[in-house]
């Protein structure tokens, strides 16, 4: 336990929803990482309904006397509202977020501490997030498929995010005052068993307008549990429709909206093209699961066209 008065260096917040014994070994994956007595960590029950609050007061119980850990519960249902919950309750000026299910590696704290302390340009890191499958690997499971499943690695250089990509929510750190911009926003991020994502685009997007640096580190890095209810062909078409959904709510305005069908109208060409030169089952799957993520997208569109024609 932290002496009254001493501000941790980092804090880790770690929010969850019925998941309790994944959530543990997460917990005890903590206990065997370098410089765990600078950070505080916060646990956010989502209002879950299994045996999440008992499994971390035992926690607590039998490490607290060692660890700078509390348990909060945030009633309103939603990944973005359990991390709000968290940022507002930490002690830290940096803040790293690991999901209920990732183990870290044993510098992953490290890494990130020394990172923020020596390079002040930065404003927010990730790192490598390696698969761990409850089930063999789906031979459609191909390499546009990583991300979605929150698969990471840019290599083992240290070097700023390319292109459009941006840390995962499974492993990601960012400088407090970062939420000076903005906390995440509730409408978007998992809502219970939803899959409507967005949140971290849209943060990061803000984070990259305001031209901060964001950084990859492949030491820090953790292992990922994807669970064998997720690597069938149903779930990750799912995945797609409910991003398309995720992209169109981050699109405001006459002008926003025009932008994106204009996207989606070249999308649809991208995939009829690449549909007839596509053999293996992956490609044929990737197709069918683009043509979802349009199917998500226009369907909010055109939903919020009704509501605004109603309302």
């Amino acid at each position: 336990m932290r002496e009254y008065g001493v501000v941790p260096r980092l804090s880790i917040i770690i929010c969850t929803y019925n998941r309790s014994a994944l959530l543990i070994k997460t917990l005890q994956s903590l206990l065997l990482l370098e410089n765990l007595e600078q950070a505080e960590i916060i646990v956010v029950d989502n209002h879950s309904k299994d045996d999440t609050a008992a499994s971390v007061g035992e926690f607590i119980e039998a490490h607290g006397a060692k660890l700078d850990i509390y348990y909060m519960l945030e009633p309103v249902q939603g990944l973005s509202a359990a991390r709000n919950t968290g940022i507002l309750a930490s002690k830290s000026k940096w803040i790293a977020f690991l999901d209920d299910d990732a183990i870290p590696c044993k510098t992953w704290i490290t890494t990130i501490i020394n990172t923020f302390g020596s390079k002040p340009e930065v404003m927010a890191m990730g790192g490598k997030i390696a698969p761990i499958f409850e089930t063999k690997r789906p031979e459609w499971l191909i390499k546009p498929f990583e991300l979605p499943y929150t698969i990471v690695d840019l290599g083992n250089r240290i070097k700023d995010y390319p292109g459009r990509l941006h840390p995962c929510g499974a492993n990601m750190a960012m400088r407090k005052i970062v939420f000076d911009i903005s906390l995440f926003p509730l409408e978007l991020g998992r809502k219970g068993d939803s899959l409507i994502s967005g949140e971290e685009s849209w943060l990061f997007g803000q984070i990259q307008a305001e031209g901060h640096s964001i950084l990859y580190h492949p030491r820090m890095a953790v292992n990922h549990f994807v669970p064998a209810q997720r690597l069938t062909e149903a779930w990750i078409m799912k995945r797609y429709y409910s991003q398309g959904i995720s992209n169109a709510m981050k699109s405001e305005g006459v002008k926003d909206n025009l932008l994106l069908l204009g996207k989606t109208a070249a999308k649809v060409l991208y995939i009829l093209a690449d549909s007839i030169l596509s053999r293996s089952q992956g490609r044929k799957l990737l197709n069918k699961c683009r043509l979802e993520s349009i199917r998500g997208t226009l369907h909010m569109i055109w939903n919020r066209k009704r509501q605004s024609a109603a309302g």
